[in-house]
């Protein structure tokens, strides 16, 4: 039987089903029980042959030349690099490759520890993320990381792209928002003092002073913190009647601000500032506050007509006064009055005599 190797690949002889050695390429002529098996070398071995054949290979002194074997521990990863680029990671294992086309180098990596060396390159760590081999985690700039492995806290990560191994280790991390927050209380019915039910819509700016104890101390940060903020809220309003809540806004706003800085420095926060937003009153109050307001604007208005008619009042009779106490400015007087009248008259019809003489008479007889 004529068998024909080509460069591109490589023959196996067998000699009653037992491998003899390796044949180059070239034209061969085989017997009764001899085989020549062919392989390309641009195509994996394992693609080709068992393991155990392969092992059965590597007693021929030409294919050891040609091929390149790597054996990977436990505990340990192989990244495959083939002519300087990288191929592929490689689990533990033993692994045989040919050689010769493209020559080929091993890293190998611990990774019973999560930390990952920063030799390993970001586009290949992102590679073997896909490949489920590593866990990435990406702190922004307004974040911080609490960092856990199998549970227990590692440390903290300051913002940045983090890489680990997590094959034998459980990684983990829990991201806080280092900026300033706002928390809105809003719809929170309360009974005043005076037995007065009001509606409040209430704001709270914080900060996370310690954000490592606040997540390693307390369980659902959040929820907590929202009611204490209730309760602080609470207990400011029901000790005040329902004028003081509406007339004293800014310093309820600075007894809550107060005490809740006392009492949130437990949960480790920093309060900034609090206010209401808004006061919401039930409607039958409400009605009877615009009546009351109604009431008092009428008064006010009340009051300010009858001071402008007693001013009003008190100017004609010091004006009344002057002019019965100095004739020329009566005089004065009657002709200002009369100015007006002619000022507004357009047409006068005159009967039974000459006007300007009459006029002069009446003028004349109050002299």
């Amino acid at each position: 039987m004529k068998t024909i190797i080509t460069e591109t690949q490589r023959g196996f002889l067998f000699r009653k089903g037992r491998f003899e050695k390796m044949l180059q390429p070239g034209i061969y002529h085989t017997f009764g029980s001899t085989v020549i098996q062919t392989a390309d070398i641009d195509v994996p071995l394992l693609d080709q042959f068992s393991e155990a054949e392969i092992a059965a290979f590597a007693k021929d002194a030409d294919f050891e030349k040609e091929t390149i074997s790597v054996i990977v521990p436990d505990g340990q990863i192989a990244l495959r690099y083939s002519d300087g680029k990288y191929r592929e990671y490689m689990p533990a294992g033993k692994y045989t490759l040919w050689n010769n086309v493209k020559k080929h180098t091993f890293a190998l990596y611990p990774i019973t520890k999560p930390e990952v060396p920063d030799s390993i390159p970001r586009y290949i760590c992102e590679s073997l993320c896909r490949e489920d081999q590593m866990t990435e985690i990406h702190v922004k700039e307004f974040n911080k990381g609490l960092l856990y492995f199998d549970g227990m806290v590692s440390r903290i990560l300051e913002p940045g792209v983090y890489y680990f191994w997590n094959q034998h280790t459980d990684v983990t991390c829990n991201l806080v928002d280092i900026r300033r927050q706002q928390m809105s209380v809003s719809g929170q019915d309360i009974l005043t003092k005076d037995k007065v039910s009001v509606r409040l819509n209430f704001e709270c700016t914080y900060r996370i002073a310690d954000f490592e104890k606040a997540l390693r101390e307390i369980r659902d940060f959040s929820s907590q913190f929202y009611i204490m903020v209730q309760m602080v809220m609470r207990e400011a309003i029901s000790a005040l009647t329902l004028d003081e809540v509406l007339n004293r806004r800014d310093e309820i706003a600075q007894m809550v601000t107060s005490s809740l800085k006392e009492k949130a420095a437990s949960l480790y926060v920093e309060i900034i500032e609090t206010g209401i937003r808004d006061i919401i009153l039930p409607g039958e109050v409400r009605d009877i506050m615009n009546t009351v307001l109604i009431a008092e604007k009428r008064a006010q208005a009340n009051v300010i007509t009858r001071r402008e008619e007693v001013a009003s009042t008190r100017s004609l009779l010091n004006t009344a006064k002057l002019m019965d106490e100095n004739k020329t400015l009566y005089k004065l007087k009657e002709l200002e009055y009369l100015e007006r009248i002619c000022e507004n008259v357009g047409n006068i019809s005159v009967s039974g005599g000459d006007l300007l003489t009459q006029l002069r008479e009446i003028v004349g007889a109050r002299g």
